[in-house]
């Protein structure tokens, strides 16, 4: 077993579907989304990744994804946007989309 740290883009280049949540320590809604993440990660299990960049420490990576407001949630699968969305969304919704991509993409 590797302990090697994977970059972003092996990471979300992988089978398994990455879900990017780019936010900034200074937004109020960003801070709305941390228990929403963690009860998504709570009900998908291994299902997906969730990974968390700060916008002000990564200005490249959201350069990259265009990422013009926090908090932006990106779903990555196999390397490829599958969907987007800014603003918060509540868990409910996020395991849905996550469970129709895996689906769609499987």
């Amino acid at each position: 077993m590797s302990t090697q740290t994977k970059t972003f883009q092996e990471l979300i280049d992988g089978d398994i579907p990455v879900l990017v949540d780019f936010f900034a320590t200074w937004c109020g809604p960003c801070k709305m989304m941390q228990p929403i993440l963690e009860d998504t990660s709570r009900q998908l299990g291994e299902k997906v990744k969730i990974v968390k960049v700060d916008v002000d420490k990564n200005p490249l990576a959201a350069g990259k994804f265009q990422v013009r407001g926090v908090p932006t949630l990106i779903l990555f699968h196999k390397g490829k946007t599958v969907w987007r969305q800014s603003g918060v969304v509540p868990a409910h919704q996020l395991v849905q989309i996550i469970n129709s991509n895996l689906m769609a993409h499987a």
